[in-house]
């Protein structure tokens, strides 16, 4: 038999590992964005702490961005200890609602579904249900207010209302697709209505500019009727707050 008939296929390369990044003991997944206008890197954590973000000009190579990373691991270490601690909903606890703190009043024989009374959230039901059913109430008060809130700048726009969904993103606050659907984190109906509806404004705007150019930003700063580095400042020191009652 000829020789290199009886020789053994060589086993196939094992696929390349996830960009990650070693944080103290654990081992974090790294998210890389390229971005055509970027001209250095930039790191963030992700606001649940699961995830680390690196953004990148488009030709720099990733194990650049994974050195990148591994060299800040100190910051992340120290970004990490101040994530707040999962806080999860119970009576006589708080949860946010639009920017307002309501506690949380549990009486056996009230509503199964929550209801807001002055700075109070009173609900009654299964005391080991409380948790997901707050979480459920506060996803369809979301979905009613970003619809309004879509509705509202598309007629400002004059475009049409596009497909909408919320979102459970780990990493984003909002998206709008190249297919027109827009997607907002249900967790901004925890913040303050202005700060919502900065997102909200943000997505709709990329149906006319699916970019961040300069007519972007000037559009959005005209169809948001608030401040808009006021809305980002306050993400940017409360977002991670949003994901502590349910992750």
């Amino acid at each position: 038999m000829i020789a290199w008939l009886r020789r053994t296929p060589r086993p196939a390369a094992p696929p390349p590992a996830a960009p990650h990044v070693r944080v103290g003991d654990r081992v974090l997944p790294l998210h890389i964005r390229r971005l055509a206008h970027a001209r250095r890197m930039t790191l963030r954590l992700a606001p649940n702490g699961g995830a680390v973000r690196v953004s990148m000009p488009d030709w720099t190579p990733i194990h650049e961005a994974q050195a990148f990373a591994a060299a800040r691991a100190d910051w992340l270490a120290q970004q990490i200890a101040r994530l707040p601690g999962a806080n999860p909903p119970r009576p006589g606890g708080t949860v946010m609602v639009r920017g307002t703190t309501l506690t949380i009043v549990w009486t056996p024989t009230a509503s199964r579904r929550p209801v807001v009374a002055a700075d109070q959230l009173v609900i009654g039901g299964p005391l080991e249900s409380l948790c997901a059913r707050i979480a459920r109430w506060l996803e369809a008060e979301a979905l009613r207010l970003v619809r309004e809130d879509v509705a509202h700048y598309c007629a400002q726009l004059g475009q049409p209302v596009p497909t909408l969904a919320l979102s459970r993103a780990q990493r984003r606050w909002g998206s709008c697709a190249a297919n027109r659907t827009i997607r907002i984190n249900w967790r901004l109906v925890m913040a303050p209505d202005a700060v919502r509806r900065s997102v909200v404004a943000h997505e709709v705007a990329h149906l006319r500019h699916f970019d961040h150019s300069p007519a972007f930003h000037a559009m959005l700063g005209t169809l948001f009727e608030g401040n808009i580095a006021a809305a980002n400042a306050w993400l940017k020191q409360h977002g991670r707050a949003l994901y502590q009652p349910f992750g």
